[in-house]
C-alpha cells in the first residue's frame, strides 16, 4: 500500500491503481513536519496514514483530491490561490464545476457521501514557486500547471515529481470544468515536459513512472489525445451543428459512462474546441450556435 521512492517520500497507493475514485497519494516526511499532498478515499478507508500529518497539499479543487480534508483536522490545508474556493465551501467547489440545477444537486451529493467533502475555511493559498520546508532539508515547491483547474498544480520533491491530474492516461487530458482551460492545459504540458526527475507520480492509474524516457512517451501520447480530438471534433461538424449535439454525440466519454457531470463536460469540452476551430479558420458559424468546418 505505501511505496518508499526516497527516504522522504512515499506514495500511498489507491484501490485499483488509483483509477478513480480512488487515487495515490503522496506522503511526505520531513525533520520537522510531514506532509500529505492529496489525501484520497483510499486513504481515508485505511484511516489515515502511519505518521501523523502536519499539513495537507492539494494539488487543486477537485472531489477526489480533497477526501481526506476532514479527516485530518489539526493539520493546515494549502492549496494554490486560484482554487482556494474550492477548498474552502461546498458552494466554492460547484462553481469550480460550473454544475447548475438538477445536475450540481446529484453531484453534491456524491461529494459529500461518497467523498466525504469537509469545507475548509482555514485553507491557505499558495503561488507558483512556493517552497514548503519540511525540516532536514526536505523541501515541495509548487508548480502552477494550469489547464485541468485554474489552480492545478504539481510539486517537486528532490528528485520525485508529483503530476496530479497530468495524469498520463489513454483517456487524455480532462478540461471540461469551467474552471478548465484548453490553451493553458496545453502550455502546461509543454512546461512540464521538461521536467526532469528520477521518478513521476500521477494521481490515477499509472502510479510511479521511473525515468525520464518513459516519462516522455507517456507525455507526448497523452498530449496527442487533444488533437485526436479535434480532428474527431472538425469531421462531425462536416455537417452544421450546435454545441449541445456535439456534446450528445460523446467525444470524451464513451456512452455507457453515466454521472451526473459528462454532459457538462462534453459541452464545454466541445466549445474550447469550436472556439479554437473558428480562431484558427477551420470553422464558420452558419447560423447563431451552429458551426460546420469549412
Amino acid at each position: 500500500d505505501e511505496r518508499r521512492l526516497t527516504d522522504a517520500v512515499s506514495v500511498l497507493m489507491g484501490s485499483g491503481q488509483g483509477a478513480y475514485p480512488s487515487g495515490n497519494s503522496l506522503l511526505v516526511r520531513g525533520s520537522g513536519e510531514s506532509v500529505l499532498i492529496d489525501p484520497s478515499v483510499t486513504v481515508v478507508a485505511r484511516g489515515g496514514t502511519s505518521v501523523p500529518v502536519d499539513a495537507l497539499i492539494n494539488s487543486h479543487s477537485h472531489e477526489d483530491h480533497m477526501a481526506g480534508n476532514g479527516a485530518f483536522p489539526d493539520a493546515r490545508v494549502h492549496i494554490h490561490v486560484d482554487d482556494l474556493l474550492g477548498a474552502r465551501s461546498i458552494d466554492g467547489l460547484m462553481a469550480v464545476y460550473g454544475l447548475t440545477g438538477d445536475a450540481r444537486e446529484s453531484f453534491e451529493r456524491t461529494v459529500v457521501d461518497e467523498f466525504h467533502y469537509s469545507p475548509r475555511p482555514d485553507a491557505q493559498g499558495f503561488a507558483d514557486g512556493h517552497v514548503f520546508d519540511l525540516g532536514g532539508g526536505t523541501t515541495i515547491e509548487a508548480v502552477h500547471l494550469p489547464g485541468h483547474t485554474r489552480g492545478h498544480s504539481g510539486f517537486r520533491i528532490d528528485r520525485v515529481f508529483f503530476l496530479s491530474d497530468i495524469d498520463l492516461t489513454g483517456f487524455g487530458p480532462y478540461y471540461g470544468d469551467v474552471w478548465s482551460d484548453l490553451d493553458d492545459f496545453e502550455s502546461s504540458l509543454a512546461k512540464v515536459r521538461d521536467e526532469d526527475a528520477d521518478y513521476y507520480v500521477t494521481f490515477h492509474h499509472n502510479g510511479v513512472i521511473e525515468g525520464r524516457s518513459t516519462f516522455l512517451e507517456l507525455i507526448d501520447a497523452f498530449t496527442a489525445v487533444i488533437e485526436r480530438r479535434h480532428d474527431a471534433m472538425l469531421e462531425f461538424l462536416r455537417q452544421p451543428h450546435s454545441i449541445e449535439e456535439m456534446g450528445k454525440h460523446r467525444f470524451i466519454y464513451r456512452p455507457h459512462v453515466q454521472m451526473a457531470f459528462v454532459e457538462s463536460v462534453e459541452r464545454r469540452s466541445a466549445d474550447l474546441h469550436v472556439q479554437r476551430m473558428l480562431r484558427r479558420g477551420e470553422a464558420i458559424e452558419t447560423s447563431p450556435g451552429h458551426y460546420q468546418a469549412i
